[in-house]
């Protein structure tokens, strides 16, 4: 069986730019990704807008051309395949990761399909793999979305969103110029500093004015067939509901870090245990890349400030390889 010098988990934009750095390294690598190619951006709502700029999501020195300064999902698919095409990247798609589990100075990675060995892994799985739950009755029901895709589905139809984030404010304002009675339920007393400034005063207008109602300082209790409890604050309210757009965040796969053995902090945000400088981990020769390295903290890494992160392995790698040639 062929010894890679790297397994990278994960197929994103970061598993990618993993990829490029061995490439360029002269290492020998594979990218498995359990889905399809940069899966999760894949995921997102068909029509949205990134908040960085195009050239703050090139990777491998690319160029990514973008109609508008701020490109869509549609865009960046476009490019990451490019990317991919360019690099001639070594990537098995549809292939699911399923242990890691290292002796002495090899890892076996066992996924879905078959074995492999590697002297070093990357783990660049993100976080848009599981839904943050409410653990309220009826979360479970059809009606019940944690990923939200395209408004015409929600024609005519009463739709609740829960809370105020990036992802909620758009589906909000989407589905209601698509039709939609839509009600906003947030847990704290404003729409989020987070939401994008071009998209803030649209939302908050709306809610003015009436055309989308927003219950603050709120939260859904239980969700029934056809209708939704809310506990508000003057008290409870029962509304007619067709669904139930639950965009309450995500998070990465702690699972599967406990699995193979990375630590995680003892506090709420559950931040994966690495080095800064060179992202390998408390087990030797494993690194994380990406926004997995922030655990439940999933506002401080992002493709633009984590694509060093690349780099920074492959260097370690190198350099240890070094010392061990001497």
């Amino acid at each position: 069986m062929d010894i890679f010098d790297i397994v990278i988990v994960g197929g994103g934009p970061i598993g990618l730019a993993c990829g490029i750095e061995a490439e360029k390294a002269g290492l020998s690598y594979l990218i498995i990704e359990k889905g399809c190619l940069v899966n999760s951006l894949f995921n997102y709502p068909q029509h949205m807008t990134f908040f960085s700029t195009s050239e703050k999501l090139e990777i491998g020195g690319v160029p990514f051309v973008s109609v508008h300064p701020k490109p869509k999902r549609l865009e960046a698919l476009e490019y990451y395949r490019r990317v991919q095409q360019k690099f001639a990247l070594n990537i098995h798609l549809f292939e699911e990761v399923l242990s890691i589990i290292k002796e002495s100075e090899l890892f076996t990675i066992q996924t879905s399909k078959q074995n492999y060995i590697a002297k070093n892994v990357i783990v660049a799985t993100g976080f848009y793999d599981k839904p943050n739950l409410m653990h309220i009755p009826g979360e479970n029901l059809p009606k019940v979305k944690h990923y939200y895709n395209d408004p015409h589905y929600y024609a005519n139809q009463h739709v609740v969103v829960i809370g105020s984030s990036n992802s909620s404010v758009d589906a909000a304002l989407e589905t209601y110029r698509k039709g939609a009675h839509v009600t906003m339920v947030i847990r704290k007393n404003e729409i989020s500093k987070r939401v994008k400034y071009w998209v803030k005063p649209d939302i908050e207008n709306r809610i003015a004015e009436g055309s989308i109602k927003a219950y603050f300082n709120s939260c859904l209790t239980a969700i029934e067939e056809e209708e939704v409890h809310i506990a508000t604050a003057d008290g409870p309210l029962t509304i007619k509901n067709n669904f139930v757009l639950a965009l309450t965040g995500y998070q990465p796969n702690f699972d599967f870090l406990r699995k193979i053995q990375i630590n995680l902090s003892c506090d709420d945000f559950l931040i994966p245990e690495h080095n800064e400088i060179t992202m390998e981990t408390n087990i030797p020769h494993l690194y994380l890349a990406g926004v997995v390295c922030g655990g439940m903290n999933t506002h401080v890494w992002f493709i633009e400030n984590s694509r060093i992160h690349a780099e920074q392995i492959v260097a370690d790698i190198l350099e240890k390889r070094s010392h061990f040639n001497d």
